[in-house]
């Protein structure tokens, strides 16, 4: 898994310094529906803009994460912990404005993922592989000198999609700060 790692970073942290406003590093909370709460990091190295003729304009990126699970049963003093490196595809597309100043956009994305213990919050999650499935809204507030400041929701599913057995799958709500550079 050292190696997988490795080699993502590797990939994920290219230097895209031609590209102004169009990398991104987020930082946002994580909270599970089995009472699991985390912390996920995000970079984006690029965002590409397209026009589709079935969606209209849309905006891809390709996002890198480092996702930290802590599980805690009520009761026990005991925590079980969880990191998690994914790998994700996103599709991003612009719902309207509120007031007409601040874009709301809708994001959806389905990517890979390697978890550090299969065995996490009294469940078996039937591989270390999983796949990151995510849908969320995003609102861009106001752009600084360099900086665009973006607030995300979303709704992130951890599964292996049935590859085992074991698939009960992970879900967690994400509140997330975006910076784009």
């Amino acid at each position: 898994m050292l190696k997988f790692v490795s080699i993502y970073f590797s990939f994920i942290f290219i230097s895209f310094s031609s590209l102004a406003n169009n990398q991104a590093a987020s930082a946002g909370y994580l909270h599970g529906f089995d009472d699991i709460d985390g912390i996920r990091f995000a970079y984006r190295p690029v965002t590409q803009s397209f026009d589709t003729q079935w969606l209209g304009n849309i905006d891809v990126y390709l996002e890198g994460s480092v996702n930290y699970w802590r599980y805690k049963q009520e009761g026990i003093d005991e925590t079980d912990t969880n990191f998690t490196v994914a790998l994700t595809p996103v599709i991003v597309k612009q719902l309207g404005t509120i007031y007409n100043q601040y874009p709301v956009f809708l994001e959806a994305g389905i990517g890979v993922s390697v978890v550090s213990d299969q065995h996490f919050a009294g469940k078996d999650i039937g591989s270390h592989y999983q796949f990151e499935d995510k849908l969320g809204l995003i609102v861009a507030l106001k752009e600084s000198e360099s900086i665009q400041h973006n607030f995300a929701m979303r709704f992130i599913h951890y599964s292996n999609g049935g590859l085992n057995d074991d698939n009960p799958g992970l879900d967690f709500i994400n509140l997330a700060y975006i910076a784009y550079f």
